[in-house]
Order: C-alpha cells, then structure tokens, then sequence
C-alpha cells in the first residue's frame, strides 16, 4: 500500500474509533457528568449532526483550497474535538465538542476519496479508495474496543485523549506522504453545489440513506438481539461486534476491485445480498453457529455497497466530485439515523427483537429499486467518466485522473476518449 494511502487510511481509522467508541462508554460518560444513560446518548446523536452539517459546509468553505492543505486543516479540527471532548466539564461542554468532532468527518471522507483515486491509475481507483475505507472497517475490529477497554479501565476521557493522538499521527502523515494536488482556476462553492445538482447524484444519495439504511435497521439493535434472542452474555458482545467488523473488512477488500471492474453491477449486488442476508438473519438470529455466520455475511455485503455509492457519486460529479463525495457520509448517517428509527419502531410494535432484520430487508430492496432506477435513466451515457479535481482546467492540471464507469475501457481507448467525457 502507498505510504499516502496508508496516511488517509490513519485518519478513517481514528475516525471510525471516535464515532463508535461513544457508543460503549455511555454507562461510564453518564457517570461522570452527571446524566443519565439515555440523556448520554445524545451525544451519539451530536457526532452525527456534526457530519451532517460539516460534510457539506466545510467542503464548500474549502472549495478553492488545496486537497493536501485542506486535509491537514480538517485533521486538526478532528484532534482538537476529541482533545475538547477529553477535557470538557459537563455535559452541555461535552455535547458541543462531540459536535465539533463530528463536523470534520465527512469532509475528510470525502476529500480523501477524490485524493486517494488520483494516486493511482483509473483503472484501479475504486481499490485505492477502498483501502482508505479499510482504516473504518479496522476500527471496529481493533480501534472500537480497544477504546471501550482503555475508557472502563482509565476513564472515558482517555478513549477520546486517545483518538486525539491518533489525529496526530494522521496529521504528521498526511504532511509527510500525501503529495500536493493543485485546485483549478474553477474551483469554487458555486462549482461544486451545481455538480450536485446533477440527478445521478441525487438519486445515489438516496440509495445511500435509504439501502444503508437497511444496514443501521438492524446494527443499531444488534447487541440486544444477541442477548435476548441468541443467548450471548453481555461480556461476548464485543467479539461478535468485532467479527462484524471482520465481515465488514473482507467486504471492503473485495468491494474495490469488483467496483474497479463493473460499478452499477457491483451495487445492485450488495443491495441483494444485504436484503438476503438481513430476512436470513430473522430466521438464524435464534441459533449461535448460524447467527454469527450471517453477522459475518452482513458485515461483508454491508461494506460492498460503501465503494461503489462512494465512485459513482465522484463519477456523476465529473469535474467537482468533493462535496459529492463528502455528501455520502452525510447520506450515511441519516441512514443511520432512520434506520436505526425504523427498527425502534418495529420493536416498539411489538414484533419482537428479530423484526429490524425485516425492515432492513425492505429498505435494502427498495434502496435496489432506486440504484435500478439510476441505472436505467443513466443507459446510453459513456462507459467511462474522468473524474477531475474541482475545477481543473484539463487532465494533466489535476494530475492522475479517475475514469470510473460500469466497464473501464482499456488505456488506449481511454486516452482517446477522456476529452469528450468532461462535460
């Protein structure tokens, strides 16, 4: 792996450990500042309103500015969150910095991508992107509990002293490994927010908030469908989660080079075979042997689709791929949001535990009949896009390009082709 690639893979692993380790800590944050656990939990939801919000302002604030600098910025706003979560007295403080924590996430998911993709020829720009997306999937493996142990053992604020210090090591090698990758004369908010008015981009958000929301119907009630319905203690939760993470990490790992060779077929795939997964879940949830191979299962189909939704918004963006990028990560914590909603509905109906599976099933199929959707108003367009760094007047001022359709053509023909795909 690149020694840049592996930079940007830090900082998605720090990111990853910040967003999910809050979620293990809640008994012992309430504690110290004084709430209850539900009111702690409100601080989940301030860490996602803070990438909602961030993923688009920020990458519109840092439109002219170049990638690599832009990136180091949004690194240090990540370490001086997590330092202000550390250090905060109270909850209202705590809040406001989980907040803060938040706003640079998406943004520098979304820079990153456009960053990673030109590292490396087009036709292996999914797997470059991809192995950025790895630092997420590690963290849930490695990252998450090693958080959650240091929080119990130490205190919670050094899980987030902790997270801090990786910030600092991502910022020291971003400085150090990622090159510089000039912005064009174009580049701009104005530029950037009329790529996304582009209905290709509309509608993959979409798919990415309603078919992830699939996913997060039945994460976000994982552990307790493991307690109440398999029969695992509490104490072994955190294994399970971390096989999750497995799953989610071998999914990733094949979700490049798949997404490299055929995008659109490559979704339509991980949609299917999350809505399978999930109503298998419903009938396997019951037995440990079969409930933890289809955990591994979901983790993995769950991670195919994060790659593809990632490239075919850059694609769709053409010469301002940044906040469409960025915009993803929004996307995918409403899903997270609504999905985890809907499942709470679900049980709070009184369809038992298992029925999450369900409702995700039916958010998977119908974030599959969006992505046909796309695919079908998107017949006849060119097999292949360049991607350009917003703004760029022509290929060589971006540097390495990134042509991403449902079939690469080879280099020759691309070469040939590029010019009349910028538009």
């Amino acid at each position: 792996m690149p020694l840049a690639l592996l930079a940007l893979a830090v900082v998605a692993f720090g990111i990853g450990t910040t967003e999910f380790a809050t979620m293990g800590l809640l008994p012992q944050i309430a504690d110290g500042v004084g709430v209850s656990v539900p009111h702690a939990g409100n601080l989940v939801s301030a860490y996602a309103l803070g990438v909602v919000v961030g993923a688009p302002v920020l990458t519109g604030i840092g439109a002219r500015v170049p990638h690599k600098r832009l990136l180091l910025l949004l690194s240090g706003l990540f370490v001086i969150g997590n330092l202000a979560s550390a250090l905060a007295p109270g909850f209202g403080l705590l809040f406001a910095a989980r907040f803060l924590a938040g706003l640079p996430h998406g943004a520098l998911f979304g820079v990153g991508a456009v960053v990673a993709s030109r590292l490396v020829a087009p036709e292996r720009a999914a797997r470059a992107v991809s192995k950025m997306f790895l630092g997420l999937t590690v963290a849930n493996i490695v990252g998450v509990p090693a958080g959650t142990i240091l929080g119990q053992q130490l205190g919670w604020r050094w899980a987030y002293a902790g997270v801090a210090v990786i910030g600092l090591i991502a910022l020291a090698s971003l400085a150090l490994f990622v090159p510089h990758q000039p912005r064009g004369r174009q580049a701009g908010i104005g530029h950037e927010l009329r790529a996304m008015g582009n209905r290709q981009v509309a509608i993959g958000l979409a798919t990415a908030v309603v078919g992830f929301g699939g996913f997060f119907a039945v994460y976000s009630y994982l552990v307790p469908m493991l307690t109440n319905l398999t029969g695992i203690s509490d104490s072994s939760t955190t294994l399970v989660l971390a096989l999750y993470g497995v799953g989610m990490t071998l999914g990733t790992l094949v979700a490049g080079p798949l997404t490299d060779r055929a995008l659109r077929p490559t979704l339509y795939a991980g949609l299917t075979l999350l809505a399978a997964a999930l109503v298998a879940f419903y009938f396997t949830v019951h037995s440990t042997v079969p409930a933890l191979v289809t955990i591994t299962f979901i983790g993995a189909v769950g991670s195919l689709i994060t790659t593809p939704v990632q490239m075919l918004l850059m694609a769709k963006a053409k010469d301002a791929p940044t906040m469409a990028a960025a915009s993803n990560h929004s996307a995918f914590n409403l899903a997270n949001a609504g999905g985890a909603w809907l499942g709470g509905l679900a049980i709070s109906a009184g369809w038992g535990w298992a029925s999450p599976n369900l409702v995700g099933a039916a958010l998977a199929v119908a974030g599959l009949g969006l992505a046909f959707t796309g695919g079908f108003m998107d017949r006849g367009s060119p097999g292949s896009v360049v991607i350009i760094s917003s703004g760029a007047e022509d290929p060589k001022a971006a540097g390495p390009d990134v042509a991403q359709g449902v079939d690469v053509p080879s280099r020759s023909s691309r070469s040939a082709e590029a010019p009349r795909n910028l538009g």
